[in-house]
């Protein structure tokens, strides 16, 4: 009997590695997949799966706030992240198993083959309890919560004025010169600062450098294009196009999974 699984992920890159990892399992069947918080509880409850991949931040709605609009039965639960570094502690104190965001396919497997035999054993009483001490420890602790927004800030002065910009929103990162720019959702941002120096700031999982002027979200890629010559291009979600060097193309493709 097959595994029945949901992919719970607002990213269309990141919902399609995971599919595609599933497909290579054949203890594992996918039921379908969710890009929102309010999808996947309505999805949860009508399909019951067995097992859910779900990613911690999502634009509407949090992992943890989506486990805990569930009345039934919860799923087994692998956590996928990019972000959230004081959950990854809870998930390690607590046994929890996880995907780290870029993971590799060996990471992927050795998790599934952890999840696929708790699952077969029909042990979830205690994956149940176990959950229930995880979300009381996320919804009660205050510990650590402004280092914990702090880390997922990118702080930019502009004049007088000092702005902590959710990395989240910052779609890529352009070098010229000494100078660079930030572009997010809402505005662009010129800093004096080398690129370099702007990434070790940053929470870098959720972000690949492309080219030695250029460093994208992951989140906001659309699509990426071939050519005939052996070329790649990025296609970002809001139409901007970026040529994938050479010197850093394997390491790219390497992280998408492609």
């Amino acid at each position: 009997m097959k595994i029945s699984c949901l992919i719970i992920d607002d990213e269309p890159l990141a919902r399609q590695r995971i599919f595609n990892l599933i497909g290579q399992k054949p203890e594992l069947k996918c039921l379908g997949e969710a890009r929102t918080g309010k999808m996947a509880i309505e999805m949860i409850v009508d399909k019951e799966p067995d097992l859910i991949f779900l990613d911690i931040q999502m634009k509407d709605m949090n992992g943890f706030d989506v486990l805990n609009a569930i009345e039934t039965k919860r799923p087994v639960v692998v956590f996928v992240t990019a972000y959230d570094h004081y959950a990854v502690k809870a998930f390690d104190f607590l046994a929890f198993d996880y995907l780290l965001k870029p993971f590799k396919k060996e990471r992927f497997n050795s998790c599934v083959d952890r999840v696929a035999a708790h699952v077969k054993k029909d042990n979830t009483r205690d994956f149940d309890d176990k959950l229930q001490k995880l979300l009381h420890h996320m919804n009660e602790s205050n510990v650590d919560e402004k280092s914990t927004y702090f880390k997922s800030k990118l702080t930019v002065k502009t004049g007088k004025e000092v702005s902590f910009l959710e990395t989240s929103t910052i779609k890529y990162i352009l070098a010229s010169g000494s100078y660079i720019d930030i572009h997010t959702v809402d505005k662009k941002y010129v800093q004096r600062i080398s690129l370099t120096s702007i990434l070790a700031d940053m929470d870098d999982s959720a972000f690949s450098r492309i080219h030695r002027s250029t460093v994208i979200h992951l989140g906001f890629i659309d699509k990426l294009i071939h050519s005939d010559y052996g070329e790649i291009d990025v296609k970002m979600k809001d139409g901007r196009l970026f040529r994938v060097s050479n010197g850093y193309k394997r390491e790219f493709l390497k992280t998408i999974g492609a």
